[in-house]
């Protein structure tokens, strides 16, 4: 076998591509990255993101500086931790984690979530909220400690400074025991038993009383705040604030609310949806605010789905109201509260460095030989993986894909391993050695939106002959043949390429090692736009149709590089 060397990601400066020294680009972290949460240790700073039906589950990245973010792990990182009640085996589509709060207190890290899990056959939903705990961020994370009695979806965990901890989740508006979103209850929570004390408080049903959702407990300037998102995830995304006196409330509105938001904003800009945020404090004392938020590449939509998004803020003081101190006279009460970006009041594709001497860098190269041990973190499944799916050790060199008799479809395990798409401009390639025994066995590229939407650039065996085959599902259409072609002179290794650009992919294949290429095919980008909110993967598939098969796909390689706009 040829000995492979692994190629390091290629790092270029965002000063040098965009000529914007001193400022960072937006999104912080792109592609498939929701509901960020943040929190700092020292001079260390940790987010998580939802992951849904995603496997490994609640990526974590760690900054030094805000701006360059570095995957280091996932809270959901075993298989054992995500059966039984945590079951990710057949959890329904944009079902499973959502929305978790991450935060650290005295030498330990917590990561409190939703896992939303439908039994199907019209049975009503279920909501787990759960805890998981570490002391290294990048793992190994516990067991999952499930709350019970706890409705609702978000939970945040508080800890406050007299040494309480206090659980902040949703509920249906007007019951306190219903699982849904429209009011937001805080309850004292045993960290020791893993259990809700004391009475349960609905505090606060937001401001347009519409998907309240996302809570955030903080303690600051003597008073509780409690952040929300609103308006659900769409374009009528915001970020409401109130602040209390005590952790029950009551809670006052912020007059200046919503803090963040676009729904103001035309198609034009560059961003939609903003909202479900976070807080975070520096070190030197100034404040930022991480928040999700969409990308308008396409009709004011992009295939990313809702990225990560950087944006700075201050306090400053706003009347809440007013009291009265004597017969003629009124005093005005006085709250500090956020006002983010506070010179244009939104999200910048392009703002201010947090810290002036710490540049933002930007990997836009991915190139996997598959030469190590064990996957790259970047590397994640639709569910977990059946057993043996896949192996870095049967074919040194390789990853090696087993066809599954599994065909992409909702709550199946199938065979397929995937990346996040980070831009809308992008280059593409794989090199596969596939020779199959069986016929209409089919392995190759994919670019996977759900299991409704997604188009695949396939190799399959038919008498003797080996064709590639394009084929696309389109939400509420079978899938359909796009293009096929026979593949002539064919030794069982290719090379697939996919280049977009303008809002339009192009497809090519090399059956020389990549000296020459030959146009496949080509269409519009947004055929394969589902305008869903998890986001779309670039990867590798192979089925075998619905039959028992032993054949698999060889990769050799994998390259990635985007373009940013």
């Amino acid at each position: 076998m040829v000995m492979k060397k692994y190629s390091v990601i290629l790092i270029l400066i965002i000063s040098n591509i965009f000529g914007t020294e001193g400022y960072f680009i937006n999104p912080i972290i792109s592609g498939a990255h929701p509901d960020p949460s943040i929190c700092r240790v020292g001079g260390d700073y940790y987010i998580v993101n939802s992951s849904f039906e995603y496997f490994p589950g609640l990526p974590i990245h760690h900054s030094k500086d805000l701006v360059n973010w570095e995957l280091i792990g996932y809270g959901l990182h075993r298989k054992d931790q995500c059966d039984s009640d945590m079951n990710l085996l057949d959890v329904q589509s944009d079902g499973g984690i959502h929305a978790p709060t991450i935060r650290y207190n005295k030498g330990t890290f917590y990561i409190i979530t939703t896992n939303v899990y439908s039994p199907g056959d019209g049975k009503p939903g279920i909501m787990i909220n759960f805890v998981i705990t570490a002391k290294n961020p990048s793992g190994p994370w516990s067991e999952p400690h499930i709350i019970e009695g706890a409705p609702g979806i978000d939970p945040d965990i508080f800890f406050d400074t007299n040494g309480k901890v206090y659980f902040t989740g949703t509920h249906s508006p007007g019951d306190m025991n219903a699982n849904g979103i429209g009011e937001i209850w805080i309850q004292e929570l045993d960290i020791k038993k893993w259990k809700l004390i004391g009475n349960r408080h609905t505090v606060w049903d937001g401001v347009f009383g519409c998907c309240t959702e996302g809570p955030h407990i903080y303690k600051e300037h003597g008073l509780y705040y409690l952040l929300v998102a609103e308006g659900g995830t769409g374009k009528n995304h915001a970020v409401m604030i109130s602040a209390s006196e005590n952790i029950f409330g009551p809670y006052e509105e912020n007059p200046r609310n919503p803090i963040l938001t676009t729904r103001h904003l035309s198609n034009e800009y560059f961003v939609n949806s903003t909202g479900h945020a976070d807080m975070i404090e520096l070190e030197d004392g100034r404040w930022y605010m991480v928040s999700l938020g969409k990308r308008n590449d396409l009709g004011g939509d992009a295939n990313m789905g809702r990225e990560t998004y950087l944006i700075p803020m201050k306090w400053e003081p706003t009347i809440v109201k007013w009291e009265q101190v004597s017969k003629d006279k009124w005093e005005p009460i006085r709250y500090l509260f956020p006002v983010v970006a506070p010179l244009t009041g939104r999200v910048e594709r392009f703002a201010s460095l947090p810290y002036d001497d710490k540049p933002q860098y930007i990997n836009n190269t991915i190139i996997d030989d598959f030469v190590d041990e064990n996957l790259d973190l970047k590397w994640t499944f639709i569910r977990v993986p059946k057993d043996e799916a896949y192996s870095l050790s049967d074919n040194p060199g390789f990853l090696r894909l087993y066809s599954n008799p599994n065909i992409i479809e909702n709550r199946k395990r199938f065979s397929f391993i995937g990346f996040r798409q980070k831009e809308s401009d992008f280059e593409f390639k794989i090199k596969m050695n596939f020779t199959p025994e069986k016929d209409k066995v089919e392995s190759g590229m994919i670019h996977y939106q759900k299991e409704w939407n997604y188009l695949t650039n396939t190799v399959f065996r038919s008498n003797k002959k080996f064709y590639l085959e394009q084929k696309l599902k389109e939400k509420g259409k079978k899938v359909v043949t796009l293009e096929k072609t026979l593949l002539k002179d064919y030794d069982g290794n290719i090379i697939l390429k996919v280049e977009s650009k303008k809002d339009k992919h192009d497809f090519y294949y090399s059956l020389d090692n990549g000296l020459n290429f030959i146009f496949f095919t080509s269409m519009d980008a947004i055929k394969i736009l589902d305008r869903n909110y998890t986001g779309a993967l670039l990867g590798l598939y192979s089925t075998s149709n619905g039959k028992v098969s032993q054949d698999y796909a060889d990769y050799d390689w994998i390259r990635y590089k985007d373009f940013i706009k």
